[in-house]
């Protein structure tokens, strides 16, 4: 385990690298989750073992710190995980970014290119305000008070489901509840327009059960590479991990 400090008060972000040689290879995970639970039976694999990567836990989540005094949105997370890369010595990595992830991997591409030489964004959120659900629109609908010791946080547990619980509970309440808030918010500009803007090869996966993605003429209009992903929902790196390590592959 690699940490290095990510605000001006000592806190620290950590994240597992794995050697390899090849492309550099940064997983980072979505909102509530871990980047080794999601993405260690990808880099597992074969065709992507060879790889050096990185599996990176946000601030907030997994082992890393969880500060009050943070603010928890993009730009923050954007900024903690270019924290990562500087420390680890890395440049131009393929950033594949899940959910959440895939909106801190887009805002990372806006404000230092430099890292970036390709980005893969799993069903990232690219747009404000979306659709009401139980993830970060459900979060963000308790006031910060609520959620955290109001119960808010005990009931989303308890509605999400077991699987996306068990990485949840990793995560502090108020953290959770900041970075879903700043999720919904968005940034400016919007996620979407960074990522049509960005100067890097971009691959975009959305999953077949999730339906159409909205704004996917605009997208491939900019030059990314939108894939539809057949038998998959959300969480493609689990429901169809062979079509995910060959997107991962390929960019």
């Amino acid at each position: 385990m690699r940490q290095t400090q990510f605000d001006d008060r000592g806190s620290k972000i950590r994240w597992i690298e794995a050697p390899g040689d090849g492309p550099v290879t940064v997983f980072v995970h979505g909102l509530g989750a871990a980047s080794t639970i999601y993405h260690s039976h990808i880099a597992a694999r074969p065709e992507v073992a060879a790889r050096k990567i990185l599996f990176v836990d946000l601030p907030g989540h997994g082992i890393s710190d969880r500060p009050v005094d943070f603010a928890y949105t993009l730009e923050d997370h954007a900024d903690a995980l270019a924290a990562v890369l500087d420390a680890a010595g890395v440049h131009g990595a393929v950033i594949a970014g899940h959910s959440m992830g895939g909106s801190v991997a887009i805002v990372l591409a806006h404000r230092r290119p430099d890292l970036v030489a390709r980005l893969v964004v799993t069903e990232g959120n690219l747009d404000r305000f979306p659709a009401p659900t139980a993830g970060s629109s459900g979060i963000a609908s308790y006031t910060e008070e609520e959620f955290v010791r109001g119960g808010g946080f005990a009931r989303v547990l308890a509605h999400v489901g077991p699987d996306w619980a068990a990485t949840m509970r990793l995560a502090d309440p108020l953290a959770l509840h900041r970075s879903a808030t700043h999720l919904v918010r968005g940034t400016d500009p919007v996620m979407r327009e960074m990522l049509e803007h960005a100067p890097m090869k971009r691959l975009y996966l959305q999953g077949e059960h999730s339906g159409d993605l909205p704004g996917r003429a605009s997208l491939e209009a900019a030059g990314v590479e939108v894939r539809m992903v057949p038998s998959a929902g959300h969480n493609i790196m689990f429901d169809n991990p062979d079509a995910f390590a060959r997107a991962v592959v390929e960019a």
